[in-house]
């Protein structure tokens, strides 16, 4: 199997086709796909997801199917109980999140096709979906223009869900429609871009949970990319302009035009930094080498708009969707309704960066595997010690990095007196 690809889609029925990245060479076309916006993700890298556009407006669901890397038809199709616009996944390939037309999150279980729990987030369509680095935060966009930042553990407290202050962070700053979101490296740190249909990208803080710029465009973005270096993004814009804006200059953040494409661009990918992918509602993909600014390669998906592009490195073993099940419709699938499997987990640090996927996972496996009350009442004491003895922990360590700085700061200045 060649190392990294593209894959692409489009939201009519042309199916996905992949190339590899530095070849060029067409590989697969995985029949029978209409995916929205956002609507096509790699399940950790060992297989395709793809959401599909409701057949009518009327259509009360559509499906979700799974491909495997060397097979071209699909290996597993599943009905949501809406339809689903942008999907994602966290790296391991263990969980899949998708946002529905009536601003709901669904959380999958990816193994058992298990349907872990569902959230009205947004009072209208959810428009994209991105993980934060470390897998704990799942930030959402919608049509009513609304960021919202969300604790992947956070969801699963009975308390929080009922008072619908599950999330972290709800950010209003847009005045349509969020078109694309991208999240910087880091922990709490980091940083988060948003794009709109109000022809501006904000840059909001996790740290300070407050927007820290609004970068105005010429054009609406549909699709935004980060450097991995984060001096720079990326805004494919409807005038066909891919706009490379500083993330550092206050006056003048333009830094650089790519114009090659004559249509919208419509989605871009980025991973290393020296490559940039883009396509465009003329079915063009083009590949980019980030520092001549120029386009190395030019592909073509089909006689329709890209809706999207990604860049990935397929497992070798792939997973064999033979045995893989469909993804459930209701929370509790036995019940056949909208009941709801609320399990109460410990009060969340006060940051976000002590909280990590690899936890958020383990805590979901034994809650799953432990349904009685009174092993929960002891898992729940027990995390909740562990959460203060990282707090503890974590504030040694800040107060221990502040007096190596003071104590920095005063031999530099003891040195430099005359």
């Amino acid at each position: 199997m060649e190392g990294e690809m593209i894959i692409a889609s489009s939201p009519v029925d042309t199916g996905v086709n992949s190339w590899g990245l530095n070849s060029g060479t067409k590989l697969l076309n995985y029949k029978v796909c209409s995916s929205p916006r956002h609507g096509l993700t790699s399940v950790g890298s060992r297989f395709i997801a793809s959401s599909q556009i409701p057949a009518s407006r009327s259509a009360s669901t559509a499906p979700i199917y799974f491909w495997s890397w060397d097979k071209p038809q699909f290996g597993v199709k599943s009905f949501p109980a809406e339809p689903i616009g942008p999907l994602t996944a966290n790296s391991e390939g263990t969980y899949l999140m998708g946002g529905g037309s009536s601003g709901s999150i669904y959380l999958w279980e990816v193994a058992s096709g298990k349907l872990l729990n569902k959230w009205h987030a947004h009072y209208r369509s959810v428009t994209c979906l991105a993980l934060s680095d470390d897998e704990s935060l799942l930030i959402s966009g919608s049509d009513d223009g609304c960021v919202r930042v969300w604790n992947l553990i956070m969801i699963f407290d009975a308390l929080k869900a009922q008072s619908g202050l599950s999330y972290l962070y709800s950010w209003t700053e847009h005045a349509l429609r969020v078109t694309d979101i991208v999240v910087g490296r880091g922990l709490s740190n980091s940083i988060i871009i948003s794009s709109s249909e109000d022809r501006t990208c904000k840059i909001f803080s996790l740290s300070e949970g407050k927007i820290m710029r609004s970068i105005p465009l010429d054009s609406v973005a549909d699709a935004l990319a980060i450097d991995p270096g984060e001096h720079r993004f990326y805004a494919g814009c409807r005038d066909g302009k891919i706009y490379i804006k500083s993330l550092n200059a206050e006056n003048n953040p333009t830094i650089g035009i790519l114009f090659d494409h004559s249509v919208a661009v419509t989605s871009i990918a980025c991973r290393d930094g020296t490559t940039l992918v883009s396509g465009s509602e003329d079915g063009i993909i083009r590949i980019w080498d980030i520092m001549t600014q120029h386009v190395v390669r030019v592909l073509k998906h089909a006689k329709a708009p890209i809706s999207n592009v990604l860049l990935v490195k397929p497992t070798r073993q792939g997973t064999n969707l033979a045995h893989q099940p469909p993804l459930s419709k209701y929370v509790d699938s036995s019940e056949g309704d909208l009941g709801r499997n609320i399990v109460i987990l410990p009060q969340p640090c006060w940051k976000p960066n002590f909280l990590s996927s690899g936890l958020m996972g383990r805590q979901l496996k034994e809650f799953q595997e432990n349904n009685s009350s009174a092993v929960a009442e002891m898992e729940v004491e027990r995390l909740r010690i562990e959460n203060k003895k990282l707090v503890e922990m974590a504030e040694k360590w800040k107060k221990l990095c502040q007096d190596q700085q003071s104590f920095y700061v005063k031999e530099l200045l003891d040195h430099t007196k005359p």
